[in-house]
């Protein structure tokens, strides 16, 4: 981490040397580090958030409280979360820029950008910094997509997605499908509810070893037509679900890639890698009419078979 002298950190906050050594004795923050000189070297970014606190409060000890509860690391969820509140999306920018810097893509989107995320929709009455929050992530991921190297791997993944156009689940699944690519799959991310005879072509074109449901908002309905479509197509690759985007009861022969993209991704090259595609239960043809609800899909996409 990047550090400054007494001086400067008093500068930075618009105090004295001698104010920010008392406030090193009184509260133990912010607290220096040594240099092998007995020199007080101060973490930029821990100052750079008692500056913004102290905006805020206009007292040190309720700033410093601030502060601490925002997380003293460069990269931390809260700070993400902080720079989203002020709609500031430089600062946002540089959050996952330092990051980057010490953590791999994926850790920070697992460990900074999906908290930080997940902080954002659970509150009330901050719409507004919601919806920046999520189209500033939304944007971020889809720069990330763009730069990643050329697919590594013959096999493709097929997602289809049920979540709606902008909210957590959508970003979720983005963030798996980045992870993928940077795994070096072949992917593709199509709406859930698109008409059969317009997924042929992707189906055809894509060749997918593997079709991911994710999303959480699918009907038994949908899930039928498309299931039948994959089939129909005579494709024999099996599905999986993320986070739990079945909606069904029971056991529904479906096998799940988790609940984070590192752990989904790591599921399914384990599968592909081992040979154990084979081995997964490949979801037989579907019905074309509605499947009635709450029946377990496995039971629903076996009538046709039968």
């Amino acid at each position: 981490m990047s550090g400054i002298r007494t001086n400067a950190a008093a500068e930075l906050l618009g105090v004295s040397p001698n104010t920010l050594r008392s406030w090193e004795r009184r509260f133990g923050y912010p607290k220096p580090r040594r240099t092998q000189g007995g020199h007080r070297q101060y973490d930029l970014a821990e100052l750079e958030s008692l500056r913004r606190a102290l905006l805020e409060t206009h007292n040190i000890s309720s700033a410093i409280e601030l502060s601490r509860q925002r997380g003293e690391g460069p990269s931390s969820p809260s700070r993400l979360l902080d720079a989203w509140d002020h709609f500031d999306e430089e600062v946002a920018d540089r959050v996952l820029e330092e990051s980057l810097a010490v953590r791999s893509v994926e850790r920070t989107v697992e460990e900074v950008l999906l908290p930080a995320l997940e902080l954002a929709g659970a509150r009330d009455s901050r719409e507004a910094e919601r919806e920046l929050a999520y189209r500033w992530a939304t944007g971020w991921l889809h720069a990330s997509r763009r730069v990643v190297a050329p697919a590594t791997r013959l096999q493709g993944v097929l997602l289809f997605d049920s979540s709606s156009h902008l909210d957590l689940e959508s970003l979720h699944v983005q963030a798996l499908e980045l992870g993928l690519r940077r795994a070096g799959f072949r992917t593709l991310l199509l709406a859930f509810d698109l008409p059969p005879e317009r997924v042929v072509r992707a189906i055809r074109a894509l060749d997918p070893t593997a079709f991911v449901f994710c999303g959480g908002d699918a009907t038994l309905e949908v899930v039928g037509r498309l299931v039948y479509t994959v089939r129909q197509v005579g494709s024999a690759a099996p599905v999986f679900e993320y986070r739990e985007a079945m909606p069904v009861t029971g056991d529904h022969g479906i096998p799940s890639l988790g609940t984070a993209p590192v752990e989904a991704v790591e599921r399914l090259k384990g599968y592909v890698d081992s040979g154990r595609l084979e081995q997964v239960v490949v979801v037989p043809e579907a019905h074309e009419a509605a499947i009635p609800a709450r029946v377990p899909l496995a039971a629903a996409a076996s009538k046709r078979a039968g």
